[in-house]
């Protein structure tokens, strides 16, 4: 790792840039997810961590990317996934007072929307997890404090599509933020058991269907 004076200094750096950059970005545009997810996302979220991964002089190793205890990533991204799995039942039949997951599929295929989620979880974890949490963690030493400080961050980058694209009431946008910041703690939560950044892309895909529901 870094040391933790640079460790502070470049996480706060990308924080800055993703909350502007993909903030007015999202602001402004809501191109097809196939562009969005498999283009425009990977390069506005992933190039900036490669190039300061590059110039702290580290390896994928320091954001999570490993084949170590895949298989205990496997389990907890399951076991905690359980829970927002009963989220989206009680989130769906409170909205649409039945349960009908169909309108939540978009006009994607199953299988092609799953592997869109996987694209999303893959860019958003590894920045998020694999490097702001797993940096700050190591600079503040605490945890939770980087898990609270990194889920709100998170939670902010989730504002702008919320209110100019999916036009949510303020009901529903603290709900759904509320329910973005949850996410956030259990994604870090599960990383930090793990070392593993697959732990929270796995979780990250089975939290991301019931979400879908506020759209």
């Amino acid at each position: 790792m870094p040391k933790k004076v640079t460790a502070i200094k470049n996480s706060t750096i990308l924080a800055v840039f993703l909350l502007l950059v993909w903030g007015f970005y999202r602001m402004l545009f809501n191109l097809p997810p196939e562009i969005e997810e498999l283009y425009i996302k990977p390069v506005i979220w992933l190039l900036p961590v490669l190039y300061l991964v590059r110039k702290e002089k580290l390896g994928l190793a320091s954001l999570g990317i490993t084949f170590k205890n895949l298989f205990q990533s496997a389990y907890l991204a399951l076991a905690l996934g359980i829970l927002f799995a009963l989220e989206a039942v009680i989130i769906n039949f409170v909205k649409y007072d039945s349960l009908d997951f169909s309108a939540n599929l978009g006009p994607n295929p199953f299988f092609i929307a799953l592997g869109l989620s996987f694209a999303t979880a893959i860019s958003e974890e590894i920045a998020f997890r694999g490097y702001l949490f797993n940096r700050i963690w190591y600079a503040l030493g605490r945890e939770w404090s980087a898990n609270f400080i990194t889920s709100f961050v998170w939670a902010l980058i989730h504002v702008p599509i919320a209110i100019f694209w999916w036009e949510l009431n303020p009901s529903n946008t603290i709900l759904y933020l509320f329910l973005t910041t949850l996410f956030g703690i259990g994604s870090a939560w599960v990383f930090a058991r793990t070392k593993n950044v697959a732990s929270s892309i796995l979780l990250h895909v089975l939290w991301e269907w019931p979400i879908v529901l506020f759209r």
